[in-house]
């Protein structure tokens, strides 16, 4: 036998069993009910980048079809949607949905919480993912980390905040455990999905808002009305989206088609960190020379913001019990995680950005 035909058989002969083995398996069509606009490309990406990736490992046999916040089910709904089997899957945030249990914020960000490489390292050799799956399965829905955005900006204002005083009555889009500290502030704190924050800001329903980072938040338009524009977003270090899928599709899935999912859920969610980090810092160029005004939160803010903040978490690990059985572990990790950071990580970046 020649070497070529010898090669070009072995090269057969490795094929045909997984092609002759797909072409025994099912073609499965799913919709994923996204939280997210269309034109929040990096976002919503997510979504569309895990169906890609599930179609490709596949052979096109498991077909996952994304649809825009609203279009399916709406913006907020998505939770409740997987879990009731109105849709297979679906990328939310975990934050959206405190009033059903405030431990769910852990699986998105919670103020002075981690950052996005904390938070990826909790949830996958940290023990979060397990952790938090004991959490959804009440809502009968798995949980898969599904794209971070880096820490976020701390909002969009009318006016200036100069003080503590300023956020008194102050009416302010902003959802979670991070809206519930903005109430012990003084702010009155309201939970609008993305496509809706700009025509609230605009008819005044709205004094200031919260969205993601300069990328996104450009997108959206806010620097038309709201010119001050504060940071850091200390509720958001390291928010982590999530792709849930119903616990019944996901047990009637041959087992590649599981892999296929979880292999691309893990590429979305590195891929928008990447994305993300890649086009805000040329995005707040923009909105600077467009006469943004770029601010820091004053001391007294969040210095009262922590305090505020670690006194619920103590008051709600004593009446909920997922939310303690989270809490209590998650801190240890997050108290350990800040000392090597400090140590090391923190150094080197002060180091570089603030030394001439």
């Amino acid at each position: 036998m020649q070497r070529r035909d010898f090669l070009s058989g072995a090269a057969v002969a490795a094929v045909l069993p997984l092609g002759a083995h797909a072409a025994t398996e099912p073609v499965v069509r799913w919709r994923l009910a996204s939280s997210f606009p269309k034109s929040l490309d990096t976002i919503y990406g997510a979504g569309e980048t895990l169906a890609k990736r599930v179609a490709a490992l596949t052979s096109g046999r498991f077909q996952i079809r994304v649809f825009a916040g609203g279009e399916l089910v709406p913006g907020l709904q998505v939770l409740d949607a997987v879990g009731n089997g109105t849709t297979e899957c679906g990328h939310s945030a975990g934050y959206y949905y405190v009033g059903k249990n405030l431990a769910l914020a852990f699986d998105t960000a919670v103020p002075f919480g981690l950052t996005a490489r904390q938070q990826n390292a909790w949830m996958y050799a940290g023990g979060g993912i397990e952790t938090l799956r004991k959490l959804y399965a009440k809502y009968k829905v798995l949980q898969f980390p599904g794209g971070n955005t880096g820490t976020q900006m701390g909002g969009w204002f009318r006016k200036p905040i100069k003080s503590l005083a300023d956020l008194r009555g102050l009416k302010m889009r902003i959802p979670g455990i991070g809206g519930q500290i903005m109430a012990k502030l003084g702010a009155v704190p309201q939970t609008l999905p993305g496509g809706d924050i700009y025509p609230a800001l605009e008819r005044g329903a709205l004094d200031a808002a919260e969205w993601v980072g300069p990328y996104d938040d450009e997108k959206l338009g806010f620097h038309k009305i709201a010119k001050h524009y504060y940071y850091p977003g200390w509720w958001e270090g390291g928010p982590q989206l999530s792709f849930y899928v119903n616990q019944t599709a996901w047990q009637a899935l041959p087992e590649r088609y599981r892999q296929a999912f979880e292999a691309a859920a893990a590429e979305a969610n590195q891929l928008m960190l990447a994305q993300y980090d890649a086009r805000n810092p040329p995005a707040l160029l923009r909105l600077v020379g467009q006469g943004v005004k770029l601010r820091p939160y004053p001391r007294d803010v969040m210095l009262a913001a922590r305090r505020a903040t670690f006194e619920l978490y103590e008051a709600e690990a004593k009446t909920n019990a997922d939310f303690a059985a989270i809490y209590r572990p998650w801190k240890a990790f997050r108290d350990t995680e800040f000392q090597w950071f400090k140590v090391n990580e923190a150094a080197y970046a002060n180091f570089n950005y603030y030394v001439k």
